[in-house]
């Protein structure tokens, strides 16, 4: 039986899950982005005594690798990491719109593009089909009224995720549709386990957050 436990802290709402082999055991949430950090370790702490087991008894830590929250990233990879090398065990990272579309596969007929708000008219976005399989990669992209037009002529799409909010708003078409579902650390339990079963792990001195964009913070002014 493999044992893992899967980080989730790259969108609004963080969330941390443990699993037997492709079996759900207990699913925690924290809905205060601010509070993620203080949060996760002792969500983490208290899973494991409820369910009388032990850290040492993991085959694997899970996380989502991004595009999401800057900080958000970063509190899970670092997490995620210190206990892999603390416990021996491997890193496994799944994309974080990878795992958001995995929530709505079962409602597509044809294509799900997940999209995460970046702010404005910003968002971070892929494609996949009903199988999973990635059509286009995660990029960043401004949407506006010709977003995905060519797309929506002849194909139909599942919108869903944070910034399909900002996208119903400015276009309609038949074709397309918006699912608004709550994602949590549940949507990585699949992937996590076909790559435990593969022995495909991340490298875990290496792997870093996918930012998809540079962190730009605006320059404080000179102290008097």
């Amino acid at each position: 039986m493999a044992l893992i436990l899967h980080i989730d802290t790259a969108l609004e709402t963080a969330s941390v899950c443990l699993s037997a082999d492709e079996n759900v055991i207990a699913l925690a949430l924290n809905k205060d982005q601010k509070d993620h950090a203080s949060w996760l370790h002792n969500s983490i702490r208290e899973m494991i005594i409820k369910h009388d087991t032990r850290l040492t008894s993991l085959q694997a830590i899970s996380v989502s690798i991004g595009p999401g929250s800057y900080t958000g990233l970063r509190v899970g990879l670092s997490a995620a990491k210190g206990l892999c090398y603390a416990l021996h065990i491997p890193l496994i990272t799944t994309g974080t719109l990878q795992m958001i579309a995995n929530a709505v596969k079962n409602e597509a007929t044809d294509l799900i593009c997940p999209l995460i708000d970046a702010r404005r008219m910003e968002v971070y976005t892929a494609m996949y089909d009903q199988q999973m399989v990635e059509i286009e990669k995660p990029s960043a992209m401004i949407i506006d009224t010709t977003s995905f037009a060519g797309l929506l002529t002849n194909r139909k799409l599942i919108f869903t995720g944070s910034g399909s909010k900002k996208l119903q708003k400015i276009i309609s078409h038949t074709n397309a549709s918006f699912i608004d579902t709550v994602v949590t650390a549940e949507q990585l339990v699949g992937f996590a386990y076909f790559s435990y079963c593969n022995q495909q792990f991340a490298d875990l001195a290496y792997s870093e957050p996918l930012y998809l964009k540079d962190f730009y913070s605006p320059a404080r002014k000179p102290l008097v």
